[in-house]
């Protein structure tokens, strides 16, 4: 089983107590399927107090109770934090990262999971991320920022095949588009500066095209130490054999059988690199960097970074985590990562996303969700809620496009992957959708991505 292994054995470095030995409150921000594997792997530990959640989803108002704040206003934020005696803010997406949330929190004297608007550019802007990229000298596609548009259409009739149009910008994971033809870039061009993504898109990067399996490579740091988590690789398309328009995410699974452990070696230096010279521009990181690869033929080559945990990578990874995530997410902000051990079960995981009809294009909300209790009843099935909601007499109801993270743990690739099929087949709700093959193409080897 590959696998990337994080943290440092109690007998090597004697586990480190923080100075907070009362309950911990905390307040998490966020509302899909990663934000409910964060709070339930949070619940786990011992010294965890009252849960907080603002907006949050179905499940995750079952466990904690809804905060009344914007989680994209940092002073807000801020504000509840101290008025409510939290003693830890977690950031799940990018939105509020970028909005200088955590600076808020961590000015408030406030400890919080998640880096600061001047390291969450690395997400924020793409052209940011890949300056950082050429001045760190790590592997990426080759690229060209435009923010004028006559000039970028230019470069793409100059490249002339395929190639990877990226509004600069936040764009809900819709920013990107993989164009198989000049045709297709030219559109997607036109579709950002004509608004499509709003600021986002006023800057528009071009990339070439890299060619591989993807891979996904999460990443805690508390500013000096990295330290690797459990590698994972998400399917993206929305069909079956990886068609269809790009989404957040309909599958994923951790560890990753195709990749060897020269690749994860040279993933985690690639990151390593990317934090120390952010350390050399002033700019302190403290959170999960989150490296998106393509292995290609000459090696990994960084297809994007992110700023926070990825969705749906965080609900195989840390389903197979094995550490008290509230000690990690402390020792992150207070800068002592390295005395917190982390281990991994010996377990697969595979997670099948279950989406309303028409994901990712329009769809509709308010279909009542039945069977997750018959899932969950499986032996090595965990049921992440994302696009859900509590209706006024209790049950759940679809909210949103990703409405369910269907995960299963087992002692084989296969044993996983059948387990989390099965429990899909106990839920139902109207327009329930999902793809069959979720793991199937890792199944046959590195050569099902070489036909």
């Amino acid at each position: 089983m590959n696998d990337s292994r994080g943290g440092v054995s109690p007998d090597m470095l004697g586990r480190a107590k923080h100075v907070i030995t009362t309950k911990v409150d905390i307040l998490l921000l966020g509302s899909g399927g990663r934000e409910h594997a964060m709070l339930k792997k949070l619940a786990e530990s011992p010294r965890v107090g009252k849960l907080w959640v603002a907006p949050g989803n179905g499940g995750m108002l079952q466990m904690a109770e809804k905060a009344d704040v914007d989680p994209n206003d940092p002073e807000a934020v801020a504000t509840f934090a101290k008025e409510h005696h939290i003693r830890l803010v977690v950031i799940g997406p990018e939105a509020p990262l970028v909005a200088g949330v955590a600076d808020a929190v961590r000015a408030a004297h406030i400890p919080c999971f998640g880096p600061s608007a001047d390291a969450a550019q690395m997400e924020g802007s793409k052209e940011f991320a890949k300056k950082v990229m050429e001045k760190a000298g790590v592997p990426t596609a080759a690229w060209k920022a435009f923010t004028d548009q006559a000039a970028c259409e230019g470069y793409v009739r100059e490249l002339g095949g395929p190639c990877v149009v990226k509004a600069d910008g936040l764009a809900a994971g819709k920013g990107v588009v993989v164009a198989q033809s000049t045709d297709e870039a030219l559109a997607a061009v036109r579709s950002c500066f004509e608004g499509a993504f709003g600021e986002a898109g006023s800057t528009v990067v071009v990339e070439e095209m890299l060619k591989g399996p993807e891979c996904s490579l999460l990443a805690l740091t508390d500013g000096k130490a990295l330290v690797p988590l459990a590698a994972s690789q998400d399917h993206k398309r929305a069909l079956d054999g990886d068609l269809g328009p790009n989404t957040g995410g309909m599958g994923v699974y951790s560890p990753v059988p195709i990749v060897t452990e020269e690749e994860l070696d040279q993933m985690a230096e690639i990151e390593r690199r990317v934090l120390a010279e952010l350390h050399h521009e002033g700019i302190d990181y403290r959170g999960c960097l989150y490296g998106g690869f393509m292995l290609t033929k000459d090696g990994p080559k960084v297809l994007e970074f992110n700023a926070r945990f990825g969705d749906p990578e965080t609900q195989v990874v840390l389903s197979r985590m094995e550490a008290d995530l509230l000690d990690v997410f402390l020792a992150c902000d207070d800068g002592t990562l390295m005395n917190e051990p982390i281990d991994w079960k010996e377990k697969w995981a595979v997670s099948v996303v279950l989406t309303s009809a028409g994901y990712p294009g329009s769809y509709e909300k308010g279909k009542r969700i039945t069977g997750i209790e018959d899932a969950e009843a499986l032996d090595g099935v965990i049921v992440y809620h994302a696009g859900d909601a509590l209706a006024e007499d209790g049950s759940l109801v679809t909210s949103g496009g990703r409405v369910l993270d269907v995960t299963a743990l087992g002692d084989t690739f296969e044993a996983a992957r059948d387990l989390a099929y099965k429990a899909c087949d106990l839920i139902d709700f109207e327009g329930k959708t999902y793809r069959s093959d979720i793991g199937l193409r890792a199944l046959r080897g590195r050569g099902a991505w070489e036909v």
